[in-house]
């Protein structure tokens, strides 16, 4: 198991962990996000592969709060492939990211996950990791 920064040879597999989410993706798809998401330096994505394959990955970005000093890290894309679930890698990699959030300097993270209803697992993961549940806001496509 490792944990690692990811790279463009990880495109397919992160395609792949998209659609887990519920995001149906292409590869092109996510090779053209992905190529957006490099350029920025307020962006990181973290990949937890086992075995050689990649079976995770973390979205990061960096932000500034307007309501207080400081920054804060927005996780935007958590995902454990299916198969590799209840093994203790999602947890891992949670740690991983906060790991990176306060070598930012970050004073909070925040974490985005869907209100779905298969969505229910995934948030009990993460108040069973310490994060509280708030508010979901409003959201309108342009």
């Amino acid at each position: 198991m490792k944990i690692r920064e990811a790279c463009s040879s990880d495109i397919p597999q992160m395609a792949f962990l998209m659609v887990q989410l519920g995001y149906p993706t292409t590869v092109e798809q996510m090779r053209i996000r992905f190529e957006k998401i490099s350029a920025e330096p307020s962006y990181h994505t973290l990949v937890i592969e086992v075995e050689g394959k990649v079976v995770g990955m973390s979205g990061l970005c960096t932000g500034i709060f307007y309501e207080s000093d400081g920054i804060y890290v927005r996780i935007v894309a958590f995902v454990v492939d299916d198969n590799y679930r209840k093994k203790g890698l999602g947890k891992l990699l949670l740690a991983e990211s906060e790991e990176w959030a306060m070598s930012k300097g970050a004073a909070g993270i925040v974490l985005n996950s869907g209100n779905r209803t298969e969505r229910i697992a995934a948030h009990a993961f993460y108040k069973a990791m310490g994060y509280r549940e708030k508010s979901t806001g409003f959201t309108k496509q342009l």
